[in-house]
């Protein structure tokens, strides 16, 4: 019904943001991964889905499609309800929810709080045959690029008496902002940051 909601952010904390579009707010549901994309964004674009209840219209929205795609693959299977597929969102994205779906690793899933064997096990179950293999490898791909990247930079910056644990989480965060980043410039970027 609402597929996307594009304005400004007028309010924002970890689970949900208010968007002004033409003097109209709407309160949007969003996971933590959603937020710490839009987090330092004035202007929003947010994909969203309205869930209907006999008692409650719900919007919940998403940085991107493939997010919200997720979402509603989740919500189809019985026992996942929006906000326990937010709460996998927010620990895993949706690429490493595919990756852990294909691979059926039950543990990856179970690990998301919340969650327990028979559910992890279920969506694995019902989500496994719906994921593009095309896509996969893709996802692959660029998780090898990143890795290798990511390995060369923490190599680097060790060298330089730089402890791994100092600059490993802005790496994590430089590389999912910016999948396209060099090794030199991913340097730089967490040398300003440390």
């Amino acid at each position: 019904m609402i597929s996307f909601l594009k304005g400004n952010k007028v309010e924002i904390d970890v689970s949900k943001v208010v968007i002004d579009v033409n003097g109209v707010g709407y309160k949007v549901n969003i996971s933590l991964r959603t937020f710490s994309k839009i987090k330092d964004l004035n202007n929003l674009h947010i994909f969203t889905h309205l869930h209907v209840k006999e008692d409650a219209h719900t919007l919940y929205g998403f940085y991107n499609k493939r997010e919200r795609n997720t979402f509603l693959s989740l919500i189809s299977i019985s026992g996942v309800g929006p906000s326990t597929a937010i709460v996998i969102l927010s620990s895993l994205s949706a690429d490493e929810l595919k990756l852990a779906i294909l691979d059926s690793d039950v543990n990856k899933i179970k690990s998301v709080k919340g969650i327990g064997l028979k559910t992890a096990e279920r969506i694995i179950l019902e989500l496994k045959d719906k994921i593009n293999i095309d896509e996969i490898e893709d996802i692959k791909l660029s998780n090898n690029i990143g890795n290798t990247i990511r390995d060369e930079a923490l190599s680097a910056l060790s060298s330089l008496g730089i402890s791994k644990n100092v600059v490993e989480h802005h790496i994590d965060s430089i590389l999912e902002a910016n999948k396209d980043i060099n090794l030199e410039d991913l340097i730089k970027e967490i040398l300003k940051r440390s």
